[in-house]
């Protein structure tokens, strides 16, 4: 359950998806500020994307996406100039409401938006996951590459981590995690994948 003021982290290019590690570079003031507050707290940091035509008012506060994930801090390193490694683990989608201004790295009030998928959804994910791999293989095998997956893994967190790892456009990752659930995500990856592995101009990256 995420508490119902956390702090934002907007990057232009970075999208996290629940239960999916993401390595950070904290450098810039404010969110150093920022990350010794969640340290000193409950680590949590939540990640949203910056809007095209952020570069004009990046030292502001400039429109992000309303939708955005959050992290836990699983591991933080201090470098002896200040700067830290961290990583989060997603663990929720949440909704902006409002931003609070009271510090000076950006807080925001939102929304837990859990995605908890039922017994049916499940079914139809296990189905879906043969198809999802399917295409992966022939994206992969057309870039030349041998591909390898990790059969264990849950099928939840194979749709969340591909979402978040193939080479997708930050919009296009944007919008898989608007996706209403994990088995809408799901659908919405295959139509990617389908668009870019047959489309004449063959797949983007998929590395």
């Amino acid at each position: 359950m995420l508490p119902p003021t956390i702090p934002i982290f907007p990057l232009p290019n970075v999208v996290l998806f629940p239960n999916v590690f993401l390595p950070l570079h904290i450098f810039e003031p404010r969110y150093r500020a920022m990350l010794a507050d969640a340290l000193a707290g409950d680590r949590i940091i939540g990640m949203t994307l910056l809007m095209p035509g952020y570069e004009a008012n990046y030292e502001g506060r400039p429109a992000v996406y309303r939708v955005g994930c959050a992290g836990v801090i699983t591991h933080s390193e201090r470098l002896p100039d200040g700067r830290s490694n961290v990583v989060l683990r997603g663990i929720e989608k949440f909704r902006i409401l409002e931003e609070d201004s009271s510090r000076e790295y950006r807080l925001a009030h939102i929304d837990a938006l859990p995605e908890t998928p039922g017994d049916s959804e499940k079914t139809l994910l296990k189905q879906r996951r043969h198809r999802l791999e399917a295409l992966l293989v022939a994206a992969i095998e057309r870039g030349g590459q041998d591909p390898r997956f990790p059969s264990a893994i849950p099928d939840e967190d194979l749709v969340n981590a591909l979402s978040q790892y193939l080479g997708l456009d930050p919009v296009e990752r944007q919008a898989l995690l608007e996706r209403d659930g994990i088995l809408a995500r799901c659908d919405g990856l295959i139509e990617l994948l389908e668009m870019k592995t047959y489309s004449p101009g063959g797949p983007k990256s998929v590395h």
